[in-house]
């Protein structure tokens, strides 16, 4: 027996297809474009949204992430020449303005000192002499003038006398050479007086500059013992120490680094587009990497740098040649840090910042239009310094008073 024969479909059995079947194909494609239809109003309300955060807040910040702390690192640098003899601080460790550090071998200027005290002495003595010797030349000038003025008597009393034979010619040339030889050795003590004057006039032994050049060595070797302590010029931190006990330093060799941290600031570098509406004192808020974005900071612009980085690199660009290709530059914009802010959350140099900056005003200026007049950043450790060589003041009035001949003045 054979199959029956399959029966093919006709139009009228397509038509009876169920109509929960024919209406599938149509309810997935109204899903789809629903969701089409969702998706784009939900972008476009993202982006109505973004733009009106842009027109009314967005434009109004410049943001970077190219930042980071900048500080003052004051090396410290010995004044003088001499072997270390001690170290009273390491790196990490804090230290006070005016607060010994270093401590240097006083052994030679001791010696030197002792020996220039020698010298002021003998230099006292050898003025001294000087006014002696101008005080006998004196003394001979008016000798002389006596002489002279009792020749000349002698001459006048005698000259009658040729005439009538009781002084015989000879006799009165005699006294006539006398007369000659007296006046020349008067001229003689007078510029002898002359060159003993010379050497001492308009001073006294104690402002004598001889004197005067000893007591100056004399104050100088102190103060070069004075120097031999080598003290911090600013309260900060200690960084990169590389002095050892024993080392031979010279003048201006750097010793250690001193960060002070309690004033530091940010520099964030800008591209040059990013800088049309950044202006000087514009308030800028700030998250440092190290804390997260918890903690916030607050500063102001204190301006900007007068050219790009590449301007100040060791090669800057050389863009006069034929493969030109447009960077865009970025500028350093110096940014000041709250005190307080600091002293909450210290900041090291060399951290990463992330920085924005309000420029909804924009009236001032975008470089500074003043010079600064006052002093920055001052340090009294130079002038106590000079202020202790007046302790040495007695020790040098001693050894002048010690020296002058009683009688001198």
């Amino acid at each position: 027996m054979s199959a029956p024969a399959e029966k093919t479909p006709t139009t009228d059995d397509k038509d009876k297809v169920p109509q929960n079947q024919k209406a599938k194909p149509s309810t997935s494609t109204h899903k789809r474009n629903l969701w089409m239809a969702g998706l784009a109003v939900l972008f476009l309300l993202i982006g109505i949204a973004w733009l009106l955060y842009w027109l009314l807040v967005g434009r109004f910040y410049v943001y970077t992430e190219d930042a980071y702390v900048h500080g003052n690192q004051v090396m410290l640098t010995p004044q003088v020449t001499a072997g270390v003899k001690a170290i009273f601080a390491d790196e990490t460790d804090l230290v006070q303005q005016g607060q010994l550090v270093v401590e240097l071998d006083s052994s030679n200027f001791l010696i030197r000192i002792e020996e220039l005290k020698k010298n002021l002495a003998n230099q006292v003595r050898d003025v001294s002499y000087l006014f002696r010797d101008a005080q006998a030349k004196l003394a001979l000038v008016k000798v002389r003038e006596a002489e002279l003025r009792q020749a000349e008597l002698d001459l006048c009393h005698r000259k009658p006398l040729v005439q009538t034979g009781a002084v015989s010619r000879e006799e009165f040339e005699t006294f006539e050479t006398i007369v000659v030889v007296t006046k020349e050795n008067l001229v003689y003590a007078e510029k002898e007086y002359g060159a003993a004057l010379s050497l001492i006039q308009g001073t006294d032994i104690e402002t004598h500059p001889r004197v005067q050049q000893a007591v100056w060595e004399l104050r100088q070797a102190y103060l070069d013992l004075i120097r031999c302590q080598i003290w911090s010029p600013v309260t900060g931190y200690i960084a990169k120490r590389s002095v050892q006990v024993g080392d031979q330093v010279a003048v201006g060799q750097t010793l250690l680094y001193i960060v002070p941290l309690d004033y530091i600031w940010v520099n964030a570098n800008y591209k040059e587009t990013q800088l049309s509406h950044v202006r000087i004192g514009q308030p800028v808020t700030f998250t440092a990497d190290l804390y997260g974005k918890g903690v916030e900071y607050h500063g102001q612009v204190i301006g900007l740098q007068p050219g790009s980085g590449n301007a100040f690199s060791l090669l800057p660009p050389e863009n006069a040649s034929g493969n030109w290709i447009k960077i865009i530059q970025r500028v350093p914009v110096r940014i000041s840090v709250d005190p307080q802010e600091i002293k909450k959350n210290p900041l090291v140099l060399g951290l990463s910042m992330r920085v924005s900056v309000d420029v909804h005003d924009v009236s001032g200026p975008k470089l500074a239009e003043q010079p600064t007049l006052m002093p920055i950043y001052t340090t009294p450790i130079y002038t106590t310094q000079v202020d202790d060589l007046f302790e040495f003041d007695p020790i040098i009035r001693e050894l002048i008073d010690k020296n002058i001949y009683p009688k001198d003045s």
